[in-house]
C-alpha cells in the first residue's frame, strides 16, 4: 500500500506500560546458472497473506509460556540445517555454537572473536545454511566496523574453516545500523539486510540512493559467476538500469533488525527499527517482483521524517508502527508461527522490542493489521528470534538465555 493511500489505511498503535529492561571459490559449487534450489516444500502453494487455518489465528485465545533451552553470551540469530537436529546460534562476540540438545554445553564451530568489532550494534550479526545444507553463511562487522558476509563448508564435525571465503564486503561509514541477518528466500536465493550506514536520520541519505547497499535488502545468489564471488538473480528489480546496483531487492529501509520468510506463503516480513519516532513493521507479499520503496528517510513510519515525505510520494507503508517510547526503543523483527503446538497462534506475527521485551502478535488480512495484542511475557535483552524445522519459535536475549515458546498448558 503506496503512502498516498495511508490515511484510510488502518493504523494500530500500541501504548503499553509492562517494564522491562532494555578465500577463492569452491571448485565442486553449482555454477549460478544452474536453477536455485526449491526449498518452497508443499506449502509453497498457498496464496499470499493466507493462513492454513480456514478460522486464522485467535489471539485473544492463545496462551504462551517461555522454556529455557541455554544460555549462551550474546545470542543474537539462530539457524537449522537440514537433516541436522542441532540448533545452531551466532554469539554477538563472534562465535557460533551448536546446541545438541536443551540444557547441554554447547560445541563451538567457529571462533573469530579476534576478528571481530565489539560495538553496541557491531559484532557476528548473522548466520544461515545453504537450502542443501552444504554451506553456512555468516554477516559480521570487522574490527574496523565494516560488513562481511562470508562463507564455510559444512563437514560432518563441523566447518571446513579452510574453505573460508568472503561473498560480499560492504564499507561502513559509521558504527551503528549494520543490519547483519542473513535469510534463504523460498526462491533459494540470499536475502541480505543492511542499514542506512548509521549516525542519526541517514546523513548520506543512502535509504533512497540506489548507487550504495545501504538501507537495502539485498538479493543475491552467493555462489561464484563469471569471476565474481556471488552472481546477481536475473529477475531483480534493478537488473540493467543506469545509477542502480543490480543486487538491490528493496530500498528505503533504516536498520532492518530481523526478518522473516513466512515458510506457510512466502511472505517477507521486515522489523525495522526508527529513528526517535516510530518503531515498525513492513511485509513484502510473495509473489512480488520486488523494487519496494519502504520510505526511509522521507517516512519514519507513516510520518514525514523532517518534512521530507509527502502523500504522493510512492512508497509502501509499514503493516504495523508503534510509538518510540513508554518503554519501546528498538523493534526486533519475528516470525510468523506455523507450528503445531499453539493452534490460535497459528498464522499470527509473533514479534517484540529490545528495550520493552513484551511478546507481541500481529494478524495480517489484506495487507492490514486486524489484530494486536501481547503475549504476556516479558524477556530481557529481547534481541532476536529464531525458528527450527517444525516451526517452533525461539526468543533470544542479549543478557545470554534462549527460550523456546511453547503452549502455556504444556
Amino acid at each position: 500500500m503506496v503512502r498516498s493511500r495511508a490515511r484510510t489505511k488502518l493504523l494500530l498503535l500500541v501504548l503499553l506500560s509492562m517494564a522491562a529492561s532494555c578465500t577463492g571459490g569452491q571448485p565442486d559449487e553449482i555454477p549460478f546458472d544452474e536453477p536455485p534450489i526449491d526449498i518452497t516444500g508443499p506449502t509453497s502453494e498457498l496464496s499470499p497473506s493466507r493462513s492454513p487455518s480456514r478460522d486464522g489465528p485467535k489471539l485473544a485465545d492463545a496462551r504462551i509460556d517461555l522454556r529455557q533451552v541455554a544460555v549462551l553470551e550474546q545470542p543474537v540469530a539462530l539457524a537449522v540445517r537440514p537433516e541436522d537436529q542441532a540448533l545452531y546460534f551466532a554469539e554477538k562476540v563472534g562465535r557460533v555454537v551448536a546446541l545438541r540438545e536443551d540444557g547441554a554445553e554447547p560445541d563451538v564451530i567457529l571462533d573469530i572473536t579476534g576478528e571481530v568489532s565489539q560495538g553496541s550494534e557491531q559484532g557476528l550479526l548473522g548466520l544461515a545454511f545453504s537450502p542443501d545444507g552444504d554451506f553456512l553463511y555468516t554477516n559480521y562487522t570487522d574490527v574496523q566496523g565494516h560488513t562481511h558476509v562470508t562463507k564455510f563448508r559444512t563437514q560432518s564435525d563441523g566447518l571446513d574453516l579452510g574453505s573460508r571465503r568472503d561473498v560480499l564486503f560492504v564499507p561502513q561509514p559509521f558504527s551503528n545500523h549494520n543490519g547483519g541477518n542473513l535469510v534463504f528466500g523460498p526462491d533459494g536465493y540470499l536475502y541480505i539486510g543492511l542499514g542506512d550506514g548509521g549516525s542519526g536520520g541517514d546523513p548520506d541519505g543512502n535509504g533512497q540512493s540506489l548507487q550504495t547497499l545501504l538501507g537495502k535488502m539485498l538479493r543475491i545468489s552467493p555462489r561464484p559467476s563469471d569471476g565474481d564471488p556471488y552472481g546477481i538473480p536475473p529477475d531483480n528489480p534493478f537488473v540493467g538500469q543506469d545509477g542502480a546496483r543490480a543486487e538491490i531487492w528493496a530500498y528505503g529501509l533504516r536498520n532492518p533488525w530481523r526478518y522473516s520468510f513466512d515458510r506457510g506463503n512466502g511472505d517477507l516480513w521486515i522489523g525495522d527499527v526508527g529513528q526517535s519516532e516510530r518503531e515498525e513493521i513492513d511485509v513484502e507479499l510473495a509473489g512480488s517482483a520486488g523494487g519496494l520503496n519502504f520510505g526511509w528517510n522521507l517516512f519514519e513510519g507513516t510520518l514525514s521524517y523532517e518534512g521530507g515525505g509527502s502523500e504522493d510520494d510512492q512508497t509502501v507503508s509499514p503493516v504495523y508502527e508503534y510509538p518510540n517510547g513508554n518503554g519501546g526503543c528498538a523493534v526486533t523483527g519475528g516470525y510468523v508461527y506455523r507450528g503445531e503446538e499453539i493452534p490460535d497462534l497459528v498464522g499470527a506475527y509473533v514479534f517484540g522490542d529490545f528495550c520493552r521485551g513484551s511478546l507481541e502478535a500481529i494478524v495480517l488480512r489484506n495487507g492490514e493489521a486486524t489484530q494486536q495484542r501481547s503475549l504476556g511475557q516479558v524477556v530481557e535483552g529481547l534481541a532476536s528470534f529464531g525458528e527450527d524445522a517444525n516451526g517452533v519459535l525461539y526468543v533470544l536475549s542479549l543478557a545470554g538465555p534462549v527460550y523456546r515458546i511453547v503452549s502455556a498448558a504444556a
